[in-house]
């Protein structure tokens, strides 16, 4: 029988190393043991500390690079156009409701603003379908896609119903407006709240520290001085000129990633004040005030109770004055218009709650200056010029971002490649003295 010795066990504990291993083991370490062993460590340890570095700076600045373009071409396009879609829904559900209550032919303006509505959303749609990026936003497009033929066609069902004075007219339109705000408006408000926040994300994004590389250059500065405290001992050298370029090399490139990246984030700055914070609060805006001129025409067309209605429109519009109030302050021009709007809107109850139907219809419906639906377009439409400059200034800063970070990916790749050519260059003379 074998003994453990015979088998190359020993003592039984472990596998027994062979001779040439164990002395080539040795010999490493009594060669790093020796001058040139420890000034070849440093050229190896520091090298490869900068190529790493290198490569992980180029890498995480041009994925900032990279969400710079995202955020530009699909991120926030998709969430202006996601709210775009509500309003022309909600736009369209209101115009519907007012074309009921014109009776008989609706007037040219209501139809034609209906169906321009309706082209709105339509194209907000597919602009929409042509940056969704994610399941989530495939599938709520998609089902407002199928949705939305359905409503069109209990809409123009109560449309020739009402014209011809049949009293299911008024059952198709609630039909109608029930799937609109059971789930086509849900859904997109669903779509604008999760795109908006998108936005968000991908700028803080752009604007965060890179860590990892940030903390790979402090190693290369760390290594380089390391290195040159070694070779003072070893040689009694004060400096050498290889380590001395890399480790200013790597210092150039950590302040300039550092540099590029807070420039960045000060360009997309996200706090309660920013322009991220006034796009997102006009968006809501727009919702919210087209929330309340559909509650304040529907509820016209039950020609019965309108306190649920009303109690729906306090609410949408309190939260309304909120947001324009955070949005551009209190006293703009937004602001006056609505309190314009609502002291219409005022009138109209007055004289619904005095049975004077035909003269709340025209309040609310009417083409007049002092009507709700005129001091609504007027609201809206400031709201939409305003939230168009706010997009603009959004839009305008993420490409600053983008600007700050534009050649950082490349410099800083270039200087460490040059740093870690520095240490070769710098510490082969000394290797070639005990060669």
């Amino acid at each position: 029988m074998e003994t453990p010795a015979a088998i190359g066990l020993g003592n039984g504990v472990g596998p027994r190393v062979p001779a040439s291993i164990r002395n080539g083991g040795l010999w490493v370490r009594r060669f790093a043991g020796t001058t040139p062993g420890a000034i070849g460590a440093i050229v190896v340890v520091s090298t490869v500390l900068c190529l790493i570095a290198g490569l992980a700076c180029a890498n995480q600045l041009n994925g900032k690079l990279n969400r710079r373009d995202a955020v530009l071409e699909r991120t926030e396009p998709v969430a202006y156009a996601a709210q775009s879609l509500y309003v022309a829904l909600s736009a369209a559900d209101a115009l519907a409701a007012a074309a009921f209550l014109s009776g008989g032919i609706e007037s040219p303006e209501v139809r034609t603003g209906y169906q321009q509505a309706l082209a709105d959303a339509a194209a907000a749609l597919a602009e929409a379908t042509t940056g969704a990026s994610d399941d989530l936003t495939r599938r709520i497009v998609a089902q407002i896609s199928a949705e939305l033929p359905a409503y069109t066609g209990l809409v123009e069902s109560a449309r020739a119903n009402n014209r011809q004075g049949f009293p299911v007219g008024s059952a198709y339109l609630r039909e109608a407006s029930s799937l609109m705000q059971r789930s086509l408006l849900p859904n997109a408000e669903r779509l604008s709240s999760q795109r908006l926040t998108a936005v968000r994300a991908d700028q803080r994004d752009i604007g965060a520290l890179p860590l990892t590389s940030v903390m790979l250059l402090l190693l290369v500065l760390v290594a380089c001085g390391a290195g040159s405290f070694v070779l003072l001992r070893l040689t009694n050298r004060r400096l050498n000129v290889g380590l001395g370029v890399a480790g200013g090399a790597a210092a150039i490139a950590l302040v300039w990633t550092v540099g590029a990246t807070l420039i960045a984030a000060t360009s997309v700055e996200t706090g309660r004040s920013s322009v991220t914070s006034q796009f997102e609060a006009l968006a809501q805006a727009r919702i919210l005030a087209q929330q309340a001129r559909t509650d304040e025409t529907l509820q016209l067309v039950t020609r019965g109770d309108i306190s649920a209605g009303e109690h729906d429109f306090v609410t949408h519009t309190a939260a309304l004055r909120d947001c324009l109030t955070n949005a551009t302050g209190s006293d703009s021009a937004a602001l006056q218009r609505f309190s314009r709007w609502i002291f219409g809107h005022r009138r109209q109850l007055e004289a619904y709650e005095a049975a004077n139907y035909p003269a709340a219809v025209r309040q609310a419906i009417g083409a007049g200056a002092d009507s709700s639906a005129t001091r609504f377009a007027d609201l809206d439409r400031e709201v939409r010029d305003q939230l168009a400059v706010t997009r603009a200034e959004l839009r305008e800063g993420v490409d600053s971002a983008g600007d700050a970070l534009a050649w950082s990916p490349a410099g800083t790749l270039v200087l460490l490649l040059v740093a870690g050519g520095a240490v070769v260059v710098g510490l082969w003379p000394r290797l070639q003295e005990f060669l």
